[in-house]
This record gives structure tokens, C-alpha cells and sequence, in this order.
């Protein structure tokens, strides 16, 4: 009996230190737990009701500051930016506007221009900071970033500077030529010159007005609120239309390629101007009796079918270090040569814009001395009933007004009673070879893609020869090697040309050379 009550009272003794320890473990596991919910629990106690609330939909980096110094609490978007870590504030300027605030209570603010998190190289951040005491023992620091801002209003204040400096110039000419009439007011022939050039400065200054109408158009109108399916072979026929004068007197041809009957959705106004504005700085920017081609072709994209329109020329090209700004407003590569040809600098500038509101983009590829090619991308209007959409619109407003790019002159050369080219009268339905004028040199300059017999280069926006599959070109263009032509020199007049009697009379010469055989 004594054995059996011994026994049970050791068993009574070990049940109790067994329980003893697991309490103790239980109690040890709840604190190891409860430690960070403590932790929040403090951070909550020193926080003023609501203000946590308040800070987590703050746009500004948030920073609270304890009576130490220390971190209480931060917003994600500070530490981004950087300026919180390891628990501390790194930015010595903030924390002692922090000191300062907890010592007299006063709300201070300063900008600063920190380095970027990293290397600290590239541009600086811009930031503004604003310090306030929060409660008895916290200071609040907000910081909001004001990089961008500083660049929108940069480019705010170059814009409003270029605007001034280029109407401060045509209207500063007139003032003068103005004068110059009064001066001369009995000698005819000084009035009547002094008036043609103040006609010139009164039409550049209007083309820089309607060019700015344009731009500000462009960059806060939606275009899809007023789309409409367009074909873009009556892009092209405006776009050479708008031209023709200009590269008739410079005797360049206008040629046309690539795939016919292609349509885009969108503001037939705006993609109107805008491959007007590149094939008028093709023609403006290129020699005499030089070619300009525009083509079309559908490419295949992640998002639908898109429809590349590429602009090539032969004229002085562009270089490395202008590529990157010319699509700038008021940005000339040669300033000289702009207001000579009447350019505003917002050309291209309008281009972007419509071909980033129309959800496109516009590429160029050139090199100095070989030319250009700017590729104008938009989406493609791909049903049936917006295609058949844009044939019914085309035919009611052309109505047979619109002049096919079929030739310059105005002569009736190959005697079949009109005055066109046969080879070149439209834009065509096969995608073959179209011109706009005759081409004596050599039809092979404007192919069909995949034409047999003729070797069709691979393309891509920084490819140098991009406009030749659209058949726009006139060959491949180094560094695709030697064998090939470059495009700065029409084919024929390399091997000796006689030009055409010019008819001072006919103000749309044609401007294709007759070859010798």
C-alpha cells in the first residue's frame, strides 16, 4: 500500500511539472507572437487618432519622427525615393528642418534636389518637403517629388520663349518692308518688290499661327470622337497634291508603291496633316531632281494588323545627334534651310502627336548624305464594313475632285488624249509599280513586294533600305555594299541625262529626266 501511494504521488508530482512546463512554453510562444503586434500597438499609441488613416492615402512620402529621431512611421513612396533607412531619416537637410520644428514649433518648407537612389549619377530629383509638429513629441515630414513638374514647366517656358522668338521675326520683317514701301512710294518697281516679300513674311507668319492651332488641337483633342475610316491612298493623293508645286520646281519625282487599298481608323483631318507634314519636308529637304517615294504596307502586330506608311527621300539626312530631338517643337536641324523653305519647327512635332493619339507611332531611319525615311505606324480599320465604310465616304467627297498623283506636267506625251502617264495614273489595285509622272530611268525603282526577279529587302524602322520593299526607293542603300545604288543619285543621270526644254510658262514642269539611250 505504502509502495502503490509512493508511486501515485510521483506520478501526481511529474503530471504537475509537466504542466508547469507547458504552460511556461504556451506563455513563452504568446509573447514571441505578440511582439510585433506590440510593436504596432505602439505605434498606434504614439500616433494621434486617425492620422495613421490619414497618411496611407497621402500622394506625398510620408515620414513620422519621434522625439530620438527615429523612424515611427513611413509610407512606402519614402522609402522609394530613398529617404528612409535602416529605421533612419538620410536626407541630413530634412532632419535638421525636423530638429528645428520639434524645438519651436514652427511649419517650415524647403525644396531640394536630391541625388538618385543608386549611383547618384543622372539627373537629381527635385523635391519639396514641408515640416509640421504632430502632436507633443512627433514632427509630420511630407516630401512631394517635383521632377516632372519642373520638366512640364521647362518645356513650358522654351515653348512660350520659341513662340515669341519666331512671331517676334516675321512680325519685326513687315514693320521694315513696311517702312521700305513708304520710303519708296514713287519708285514702282521698289513698292512692288518690297510688297511680294511681305507677302512672304505675312504667309509664314500665318502658316506658324494655324501650325500652333494645329499642334494645340492635336495634343488636347480626342481624335476617336470624331474617326472615320480612311483610305490611305487619299492620304497619299492629298499629301502630293499639297506638294506638287513645290516639287515641280525643284523637278523631283513623286512615286508611289506598296500595297494598295489599305484603310486606318481615325481623324482624317489630323492623319492628313500629319503625312502632308513629312512628305513636304522630304520635298523641301532634298535636291533637285531627287525622287520622293511613299508607300504603304500592312504588318503583322501583337495587337491587329498595323499600316506602315514610310515617306523615303534622297536628301541631306539627318544626324545621330539631331535624330533624338527633331520630333521637338521648334527643334530645325538647319535653322537657315527652315526658314528658307517657309518650315515652322512644328512639323514633326504635329506628326507625334497624331500618331500618338491615334495609338501609332512615327519611326525614321537616316544617315547623312543618304537620306531619310520616316515611317508613319497606325492601327488598321480592319472589317469589311469599315473598308466599305471608307470606299462610300471616299467616293461622295472626292466625287472625282481629287487629282490622282499621276504626273506633274501638264502635257499629253504618250498621245492617248490625257494628260497623264499610263504607267503611273493612280495608285493602282495591285500594289505593282506606280509613279507619279513617267520614269524613263527605269521602272525597276518601284517594285511590287515579292515582285519575281527582283530582290526584296527585309525591313525594320532602323533598317536602312525600310522603304524598298514598299517599292519607294530606289535601291538598297549602304552598308548594304557596293553592288548596290545608293538612292542620292536618280538612276539614269549617273550615265548622262538631257533634260526636257523648259517652258518658263508651265509652273509644273515634269520633272522625270529623259535618259540618253
Amino acid at each position: 500500500m505504502d509502495v502503490n501511494a509512493a508511486v501515485a504521488a510521483a506520478a501526481a508530482i511529474a503530471g504537475v511539472c509537466t504542466g508547469v512546463f507547458a504552460m511556461l512554453a504556451f506563455r513563452w510562444s504568446e509573447r514571441e507572437q505578440a511582439r510585433p503586434t506590440r510593436s504596432s500597438l505602439h505605434t498606434e499609441a504614439v500616433l494621434p487618432p486617425g492620422v495613421d488613416t490619414v497618411l496611407s492615402v497621402l500622394r506625398s512620402s510620408a515620414v513620422v519622427l519621434d522625439e530620438a529621431d527615429a523612424v515611427v512611421k513611413a509610407s512606402s513612396a519614402a522609402y522609394a525615393l530613398g529617404l528612409v533607412r535602416g529605421g533612419r531619416l538620410t536626407v541630413e537637410p530634412m532632419l535638421k528642418m525636423a530638429r528645428d520644428t520639434r524645438r519651436d514649433g514652427e511649419i517650415r518648407q524647403v525644396e531640394l534636389d536630391l541625388p538618385r537612389r543608386g549611383t547618384g549619377r543622372g539627373e537629381a530629383l527635385a523635391v519639396s518637403a514641408r515640416v509640421a509638429p504632430l502632436g507633443s513629441r512627433l514632427v509630420l515630414l511630407l516630401v512631394e517629388d517635383l521632377t516632372e513638374a519642373r520638366r512640364i514647366e521647362a518645356v513650358r517656358r522654351d515653348f512660350v520663349a520659341n513662340v515669341s522668338h519666331e512671331l517676334k521675326t516675321p512680325v519685326g520683317a513687315l514693320s521694315l518692308l513696311s517702312e521700305a514701301v513708304m520710303d519708296a512710294s514713287d519708285d514702282p518697281e521698289a513698292v512692288e518688290r518690297f510688297a511680294g516679300r511681305m507677302q512672304t513674311e505675312a504667309t509664314r507668319l500665318t502658316n506658324l499661327v494655324q501650325e500652333l492651332i494645329d499642334l494645340s488641337r492635336v495634343q488636347n483633342d480626342n481624335p476617336l470622337e470624331d474617326s472615320e475610316p480612311v483610305r490611305v491612298d487619299e492620304l497619299v493623293a492629298e499629301a502630293i497634291d499639297r506638294c506638287r508645286q513645290a516639287a515641280g520646281v525643284k523637278q523631283i519625282t513623286m512615286a508611289t508603291g506598296g500595297t494598295a487599298d489599305l484603310h486606318v481608323w481615325g481623324n482624317r483631318g489630323q492623319l492628313a496633316a500629319a503625312l502632308g507634314n513629312l512628305v513636304e519636308n522630304a520635298v523641301n529637304y532634298s535636291p533637285a531632281r531627287t525622287r520622293v517615294g511613299i508607300a504603304g504596307r500592312r504588318v503583322a502586330a501583337p495587337g491587329g494588323d498595323m499600316i506602315e506608311i514610310a515617306v523615303t527621300d534622297q536628301g541631306i539626312g539627318i544626324s545621330d545627334k539631331d535624330k533624338d530631338r527633331i520630333f521637338e517643337r521648334f527643334y530645325r536641324v538647319d535653322p537657315a534651310r527652315s526658314r528658307a523653305t517657309g518650315g515652322t519647327g512644328l512639323g514633326l512635332a504635329i506628326v507625334k502627336h497624331v500618331a500618338a493619339s491615334h495609338g501609332g507611332e512615327v519611326t525614321v531611319w537616316s544617315a547623312e548624305g543618304q537620306g531619310s525615311t520616316f515611317t508613319l505606324r497606325l492601327p488598321e480599320a480592319a472589317s469589311a464594313r469599315e473598308r466599305a465604310e471608307a470606299r462610300r465616304l471616299g467616293r461622295e467627297r472626292a466625287a472625282g475632285a481629287l487629282r490622282e498623283p499621276a504626273d506633274f506636267g501638264d502635257d499629253d506625251s504618250d498621245g492617248d488624249g490625257d494628260d497623264g502617264d499610263d504607267a503611273g495614273e493612280d495608285m493602282g489595285d495591285d500594289g505593282g509599280v506606280r509613279g507619279a509622272g513617267p520614269d524613263p530611268a527605269g521602272s525597276d525603282g518601284l517594285i511590287a513586294p515579292g515582285t519575281p526577279g527582283t530582290p526584296v529587302t527585309p525591313s525594320t524602322p532602323d533598317d536602312p533600305a525600310y522603304g524598298v520593299p514598299y517599292g519607294a526607293g530606289d535601291g538598297p542603300v549602304p552598308p548594304y555594299g557596293a553592288s548596290h545604288r545608293t538612292p542620292t543619285t536618280p538612276r539614269g543621270l549617273s550615265r548622262g541625262a538631257r533634260r526636257t526644254p523648259h517652258d518658263p510658262t508651265d509652273h509644273h514642269p515634269d520633272p522625270a529626266p529623259e535618259v540618253l539611250p
